[in-house]
């Protein structure tokens, strides 16, 4: 049957419950949302996954959409990228590009350094982070149309939130540690202003973004899903 309004309710319902900063910003966050949340999540994720993806070297990778067990990850992968990715949202939200950059691609190189995954799989994992984010600032909508639910792109900035100097600095503080905790890369961090600029992570390592972070766009705020508009969401099982 089709997701029902009550599913829908229960997902905006644990966003506005994390989209207090201070709250969200602790490692216990994501395990608030219920397995019937997650998946919804992963269905929403599922339906603007793109059937074609272009890694900056030219290679396409195509995305079978009639298997989707083939490309969605396990609940308990999708729960701490859900995690991740509301942290990028609240740098966003808190004026923090740069943390929001290495937050996403601290993310990508550590599930492309589990070698468990394939191309197909780690574009749906970076989706998964897209979506996350355009949730929480407000750029997906969700409407019903003849008993269908359809996700709805918004083409503008979403909602203006804003966020306390006190809530952002508890964003920054666990997203460096979130860096730091995991493999090493190049860390680039902008100063903020009133604090002394972070290290970069473990021996910063030159090590190159992982591939799908790589051809996906920097940060999730400049990255498009893979059409506007609306998208019909899968029915759940």
């Amino acid at each position: 049957m089709h997701m029902r309004t009550t599913v829908w309710a229960g997902v905006i319902g644990a966003c506005t419950a994390v989209a207090a900063l201070a709250g969200a910003a602790g490692t216990a966050s994501a395990q608030e949302l219920s397995e019937k949340s997650i998946r919804t999540f992963m269905d929403y994720a599922w339906s603007l996954t793109p059937q074609q993806f272009s890694k900056q070297d030219g290679t396409v990778i195509v995305i079978d959409k009639k298997k989707p067990q083939d490309v969605m990850v396990p609940i308990d992968v999708a729960r701490e990228v859900i995690r991740v990715g509301r942290l990028s949202a609240h740098a966003q939200i808190c004026g923090l590009p740069d943390h929001q950059v290495i937050n996403h691609r601290s993310l990508m190189k550590r599930e492309e350094d589990k070698n468990s995954w394939s191309d197909q799989q780690l574009v749906y994992i970076n989706q998964l982070h897209l979506t996350t984010v355009m949730l929480l600032t407000g750029r997906i909508r969700v409407v019903e149309k003849e008993g269908d639910k359809e996700v709805v792109v918004d083409d503008g900035k979403g909602s203006q939130k804003t966020c306390t100097e006190e809530e952002r600095g508890k964003v920054r503080d666990t997203i460096m540690a979130y860096v730091q905790a995991g493999p090493n890369f190049k860390v680039n961090v902008a100063p903020v202003a009133g604090t002394t600029p972070p290290a970069a992570g473990g021996a910063a390592a030159k090590a190159a973004p992982p591939a799908a972070a790589a051809a996906a766009a920097p940060a999730p705020k400049a990255a498009a899903p893979a059409a506007t508009g609306s998208t019909t969401v899968p029915k759940s099982n």
